[in-house]
């Protein structure tokens, strides 16, 4: 693929991903994620998507090692992604409105099928992420350091946060 025709793949794909994104933030789905990711894709063309992502990333890292710090945390962001794949299985399956349904039952889980599948999506985003988090914030710590120091220490592991070393 000629470097044109990638420049532009990677734009739309990046421009895409942050009007999906935008959507998704009253919608179901990861809209959070996907503007993440469509800046992350766009911050390759443009400077201006550089600068506002790097910030994201810092808050993401903290905001993850903040949502793995406690067992009580780890224990309800899990029963959370739980309940969003259970919330997709129930739209999937689509049950008949119920008698105290106040409204249309047209207004019945709107969305349907596609619905479904977006939290389900969701669910399996988060259950990655908070093993990741996991894996990352509570992990084995290096030699040396104390946990503390570990979680403390985010944004000099986080890549591109960092005086280059000479």
């Amino acid at each position: 693929m000629g470097s044109t025709t990638k420049r532009i793949a990677l734009e739309i794909a990046g421009w895409v991903l942050v009007v999906v994104g935008i959507a998704a933030l009253v919608l179901p789905g990861p809209g959070l994620l996907m503007m993440f990711a469509g800046l992350a894709i766009l911050s390759q063309q443009y400077e201006w998507a550089e600068r506002r992502l790097d910030p994201i990333e810092r808050a993401a890292m903290r905001a993850a090692a903040e949502g793995v710090r406690t067992w009580p945390r780890i224990i309800a962001s899990t029963l959370g992604a739980l309940w969003l794949l259970g919330l997709g299985i129930f739209w999937i399956v689509n049950p008949p409105a119920p008698s105290w349904w106040p409204v249309s039952d047209s207004l019945w889980l709107i969305g349907g099928l596609g619905t479904g599948i977006t939290l389900i999506a969701s669910s399996f985003i988060a259950g990655g992420l908070i093993v990741y988090s996991y894996r990352r914030f509570r992990g084995p710590v290096k030699e040396g350091a104390s946990r503390e120091e570990a979680v403390e220490k985010t944004d000099d592991d986080t890549p591109g946060t960092h005086a280059p070393t000479a």
